[in-house]
């Protein structure tokens, strides 16, 4: 079986593989296709569906990797999302950041990353930029996931902590109703 080795985060040729192999091909979209040390989003992008901004991050760090329903992965993905659709965002980009331990099985990092783009594609959701680290064997268990995402807030929609009382609820608003991986789209 192939393994993660600590060539992978060398930066050297090993590196390069992974994420050309994998990351790139899993992820694909011409904002990564750019393969800068940024993503570079357009700014009429992201005022079209709105006039501000919500941008969450959240790591992810669970054993097992594989539960019954998901994964890591699609945690990552789902988690951070939430996070930004939660104040009315519609998530949009995602940025994801990979600490892999050494020994790792290059088998069930490609399913983790297989699961990410599925459920990120599914949800119209974009990854445009990420970072892959390996630590020694033992110095980490298994694999952590960092996720960062943006989403356009539409004019008018004002949700928070502050809005929220009790015996209310979001009925009639535009992401009430369910989790965020199954909204319609706003008209």
């Amino acid at each position: 079986m192939k393994q993660i080795t600590l060539a992978h985060g060398s930066g050297g040729q090993a590196m390069q593989q992974l994420i050309g192999e994998l990351f790139m091909r899993a992820f694909a979209n011409p904002l990564l296709n750019e393969q800068e040390d940024q993503a570079r989003i357009p700014l009429q992008e992201l005022t079209a569906q709105g006039d501000r901004l919500a941008f969450s991050t959240d790591s992810y760090v669970i054993d097992p990797l594989f539960f019954p329903g998901g994964d890591i992965g699609k945690l990552a993905v789902c988690g951070t999302a939430n996070d930004v659709a939660v104040s009315g965002a519609i998530p949009r980009w995602l940025s994801c950041g990979f600490i892999l331990e050494e020994g790792l099985e290059m088998a069930t990092l490609e399913r983790i990353v297989a699961s990410m783009a599925a459920t990120a594609a599914a949800a119209g959701i974009t990854i445009v930029t990420g970072d892959t680290k390996v630590v020694p064997r033992g110095a980490a268990d298994k694999v952590f996931i960092n996720t960062a995402g943006i989403g356009s807030i539409p004019a008018g929609v004002n949700w928070g902590m502050r809005q929220i009382a009790g015996g209310r609820c979001a009925a009639g608003q535009r992401h009430a109703g369910g989790s965020w991986c199954h909204h319609p789209e706003p008209a």
